[in-house]
């Protein structure tokens, strides 16, 4: 079953086409108004960054109440740079990490965010890794791992060619930042005592003795401003080392950064 705030991510009744003839998928998403489905997904975003186990422990000794714990050292600041840009950016990820998981049927992994040196940073190395496996207990051909790059601009700029810095990124250092980041999340997994998800990682890392099914994604996460379409179809993949298997999504949403703010809000309480 999909989590309430899915149930207003919808694929259009149209595409966009690139000048290469490459297909732009096109998203709305419908920013959800009941108060249960704003509380569970609050509640969603602030475990991503602290689990609720760790909580009481962190602010223990601090004198602070929750939101001004979560304020002062795990949030995204609301208004000092870049605090925001880093809100829009998480906020982008969490949602298409959502869809890989739960529209699609990934496996993804999400500790990273609680692993920030700094609240006001972004992660290095592949925004969103989803995997597949047809059978954990063997490496079959058919399993998968989708790589995504993720932009967003959300606060009623106009649009920047945010779609084609993520075509970019996403096919910068390619296998390097991808060893990198199945790495680190191997690493988190094994503090925490997953076996079974540092295993998943170990069928990944090995591509050439343990074949699987490698795709790509460019994802743009981008306010009524932005949705310039006039633009997105100058989007050029041509150089990208994966075009072959490379996904390309533009997700639109009305209110957005108004969106944002209120889940950090709603995840203090």
């Amino acid at each position: 079953m999909l989590p309430g705030h899915l149930l207003g991510l919808k694929q259009c009744a149209f595409d966009l086409t690139t000048a290469e003839g490459k297909t732009i998928q096109i998203w709305e998403f419908r920013v959800p108004t009941d108060t249960r489905v704003l509380d569970d997904w609050a509640l969603h975003f602030r475990r991503q960054y602290c689990s609720d186990n760790e909580l009481p422990i962190l602010m223990e000794g601090t004198g602070m109440s929750i939101e001004e714990y979560l304020n002062a050292h795990v949030f995204p600041h609301r208004t000092t740079p870049p605090g925001p840009s880093i809100r829009s950016g998480d906020f982008a990820e969490f949602l298409i990490s959502d869809y890989l998981e739960h529209s699609l049927g990934y496996w993804v992994p999400r500790g990273k965010y609680s692993d920030k040196a700094s609240k006001d940073e972004s992660v290095k190395g592949v925004d969103v890794l989803g995997f597949y496996q047809v059978n954990q207990a063997s490496a079959a051909p058919e399993d998968t791992l989708f790589a995504v790059e993720v932009k967003a601009t959300l606060s009623g700029a106009a649009y920047k060619g945010q779609l084609q810095q993520a075509v970019d990124d996403g096919s910068k250092d390619l296998y390097l930042r991808q060893a990198f980041t199945l790495n680190a999340t191997k690493r988190r997994l094994l503090r925490d005592g997953n076996v079974q998800g540092v295993s998943r990682i170990s069928r990944f890392q090995n591509r050439a003795d343990n074949p699987f099914k490698y795709y790509s994604g460019a994802v743009a996460v981008v306010c009524p401003a932005a949705f310039n379409t006039t633009e997105l179809i100058n989007t050029v993949v041509s150089q990208h080392t994966n075009q072959e298997n490379l996904l390309l999504m533009v997700v639109h949403a009305d209110l957005v950064m108004k969106l944002v703010h209120e889940l950090y809000e709603r995840a203090c309480k």
